[in-house]
């Protein structure tokens, strides 16, 4: 009679490892992610999505280069356009060198407004009449401005940028040019 009882739970014990075996594992996460429940994984190649899209690749007192062109000063970007725009400082930021920017189809929904080496205010009309018209204005100094373009263009925003030049920024010279070079003052 124990004979037949323990032949009776020999294969239960044997099933029941085989059981803990295949049961899911459980950690931190209770469901599944996205990629298991739709077995797909998606990529998506820059190229292919904004072929035309403008970008910053560096700036210096004296311009930017914008998909490899220079431009000399300060410059309005209008994507795909680069433009000169005649503003010297932020002071003569006004409704009417921003306007640019609400003639444009399809409309710009922010412009990123580079006031040079430190974040200026704007005049409050100004602000206000972009806001009437539906555009945002992010306004920071210009070296964190072309980042912020650059970001908001790389997410598919319909961006402008209105930028001045960081006065007294220069590119630092190449290693071998610093390491050897002699200062003129």
């Amino acid at each position: 009679m124990v004979a037949a009882s323990l032949l009776r739970c020999l294969p239960r014990a044997r099933a029941a490892p085989a059981q803990l075996l295949r049961a899911p594992r459980r950690g931190h996460r209770l469901t599944p992610a996205d990629d298991e429940l739709y077995q797909r994984t998606r990529i998506s190649l820059l190229q292919r999505e904004s072929p035309h899209a403008v970008y910053i690749d560096s700036y210096s007192s004296r311009g930017f280069t914008v998909n490899g062109n220079r431009v000399l000063g300060p410059c309005a970007l209008l994507p795909p356009s680069v433009v000169q725009w005649n503003v010297g400082s932020h002071q003569e930021i006004t409704e009417e060198s921003l306007s640019l920017f609400w003639m444009l189809e399809p409309p710009i929904e922010i412009v990123v407004v580079g006031t040079g080496d430190r974040t200026e205010r704007l005049q409050a009309r100004v602000l206000r009449a972009m806001r009437q018209r539906g555009i945002a204005v992010e306004v920071q100094d210009t070296p964190n401005a072309c980042a912020t373009f650059n970001f908001l263009c790389h997410e598919g925003r319909v961006t402008g940028a209105a930028l001045i030049p960081p006065p007294g920024w220069a590119t630092p010279p190449p290693p071998a040019q610093a390491a050897g070079g002699t200062s003129g003052h």
